[in-house]
């Protein structure tokens, strides 16, 4: 997947219509419904496929993965409604020429009718429709953990990119969330979701060594999200992803974060030039990114001497991230 032309004058007459009609961008939840929609199902998915095209011959895999129970529920009208704003700082400004977005939704897989929700990766408008077709369940199960481990395990094993395989060049994957993982991508949970038989439950651990071959893998905690201030949830993430956890302490800015931490990645940017760049296309986010950024800008300078498997300290300066 991953051809044709994101166009904002399209998004902005679909934005138009629902305005006059009272329509919502996500008429699929907000109309009543209560499974995942056909089109976003990962049971018996082989994968989801970023490839390069006659419209897109460079591809970059950007995989957008969020917690849609409870308090989060938010973050992908938030994102619905910045989506020109990501795509335009991605590509007029020069971070990525051409970037092949998936957007996905994440639950509970012990207790949740829709826990894992995975659309295309898509480079025209139709990752608005992918975004739109994402069941808000507003479930979980109240024990601060949801299952982070299934889609790790789904993208690890269920997607095929060209920037990596032709280029050995990592996509990125974000996840935005406020909770933890269960410590294993369970057997039976992967049967019944994905439809895979596999000889034994993986651990998390594992399918981020797996991940991390293959895409610099984020985790976004959200300010105002239910657990974002708990120390448990932050040594979590820190202890598997170190310096790719992200504190956010404004929702608004989740496009711009996505934006700019992708332009770091690709070193097409520094963070002040970054932060040039919103108050260019009038944003307001700059200070919450700055924040949010800070430790990452740091981590390029110290560690351009170390190669290691983490996102931008993976490769000294002026190199291929591989």
């Amino acid at each position: 997947m991953g051809s044709g032309h994101w166009s904002t004058n399209v998004y902005d007459a679909a934005s138009s219509y629902r305005a006059r009609t009272g329509a919502s961008a996500f008429a699929y939840s907000d109309g009543g419904a209560t499974t995942t929609h056909p089109s976003l199902d990962p049971r018996g998915v082989t994968v989801r496929e970023s490839r390069d095209s006659d419209d897109h011959p460079e591809s970059l895999a950007i995989a957008v993965l969020f917690d849609v129970t409870g308090s989060m529920g938010t973050v992908p009208r938030t994102l619905q409604t910045k989506l020109p704003s990501l795509l335009g700082l991605l590509q007029r400004k020069g971070y990525v020429e051409h970037p092949h977005i998936m957007f996905g939704g994440i639950g509970d897989a012990t207790c949740d009718r829709a826990p894992l929700q995975v659309g295309q990766f898509e480079a025209d408008n139709r990752m608005d429709d992918d975004l739109g077709r994402i069941l808000l369940e507003g479930g979980g199960g109240g024990q601060m953990m949801e299952s982070y481990e299934l889609a790790m395990y789904f993208m690890s094993r269920h997607t095929a990119i060209d920037c990596h395989e032709k280029r050995g060049r990592r996509g990125y994957l974000f996840m935005i969330g406020d909770e933890l993982a269960y410590p294993a991508a369970k057997r039976r949970e992967i049967e019944k979701v994905i439809g895979e038989s596999v000889p034994e439950d993986v651990p998390v651990r594992e399918l981020v060594r797996e991940l991390q071959t293959r895409f610099d893998v984020y985790f976004i905690i959200p300010e105002g999200a239910h657990h974002a201030r708990s120390r448990k949830l932050k040594d979590f993430w820190q202890d598997l992803l170190g310096q790719n956890v992200l504190y956010l302490d404004d929702l608004d800015a989740v496009c711009e974060t996505i934006a700019l931490t992708v332009g770091l990645g690709e070193e097409a940017i520094d963070l002040e030039e970054g932060l040039g760049h919103l108050d260019e296309v009038g944003s307001e986010a700059g200070a919450s990114v700055s924040r949010a950024l800070a430790r990452l800008e740091a981590s390029r300078a110290s560690v351009a001497v170390s190669p290691g498997p983490r996102g931008l300290g993976s490769a000294p300066s002026g190199t291929t991230r591989l």
